[in-house]
């Protein structure tokens, strides 16, 4: 018996030093989740996921003295993603809006961006956003334009997509007469597609955040800490130079 209650005692010790294990390796971790589809932002080069996204997450990580552990998933996922406390935070390209802060806490403004159109190089008929009124426009699902079009422009004929790649290649076989997304992603992708441009005047001006669950406050501030850190020591200006300079002229 004496045996038998020893042994019990030690299970039930284990099995409480577990959790508290657990959490004491996940302490240095951070779980960040993203879609890696969107350059420059957050995309896989040689079966290495990279961006400016990536590169700055890693880099407020080393300032904080943690761990980041990525998760990809489609964009549409990642706020459920966040509520639902499989993840910690997600650095995607995200717009910093009121309908987002109700469910996720948001990180100091990263970046300055901003929807824009993108049409065929050929076509002169769409110079403004207003000129949408009516066509076919594609956005990614679960991103700010989804909200915007339906909010601004309820005349539009929206075609919803999963994937970044998606709305481009609708524009280019004509399935599409524009698509909306951010800025920087727009210039990059232009770049290697001649038959595609980007209308200079933009549909609206957004902010980029990183979001982070609701129950997770001393990261927001950590991660808010070590954003102000990186812009006085250097490495902010680096990645922006890096990544977006060339791409956000």
């Amino acid at each position: 018996m004496h045996h038998r209650r020893l042994f019990i005692g030690l299970l039930v010790a284990v099995s409480c030093a577990l959790p508290m294990l657990a959490n004491a390796q996940s302490a240095d971790v951070i779980r960040v989740v993203t879609d890696s589809t969107f350059p420059p932002f957050e995309f896989f080069k040689d079966g290495k996921r990279t961006g400016f996204d990536i590169e700055l997450m890693e880099t407020l990580g080393k300032i904080m003295g943690k761990k980041i552990e990525w998760t990809d998933i489609d964009f549409k996922g990642l706020i459920p993603g966040l509520i639902s406390k499989r993840f910690d935070a997600a650095a995607s390209a995200i717009y910093i809006t009121d309908e987002r802060r109700k469910v996720v806490d948001l990180t100091d403004p990263y970046y300055p961006g901003g929807l824009v159109m993108v049409v065929k190089s050929s076509d002169a008929s769409i110079q403004k956003a207003d000129d949408m009124k009516g066509k076919k426009v594609a956005v990614q699902v679960g991103t700010k334009s989804v909200n915007y079009l339906k909010d601004y422009y309820p005349q539009i004929q929206r075609v919803e997509v999963e994937k970044n790649q998606e709305m481009f290649n609708l524009v280019e076989i004509g399935r599409a007469d524009a698509a909306v997304t951010g800025k920087p992603a727009a210039l990059e992708y232009v770049k290697v597609r001649p038959t595609l441009k980007v209308i200079a005047k933009p549909v609206s001006v957004e902010l980029y955040g990183f979001a982070v669950r609701k129950d997770m406050p001393e990261l927001t501030l950590a991660l808010n800490a070590a954003l102000q850190k990186s812009k006085l020591d250097g490495s902010y200006d680096k990645l922006v130079k890096k990544w977006l300079d060339s791409s956000a002229r």
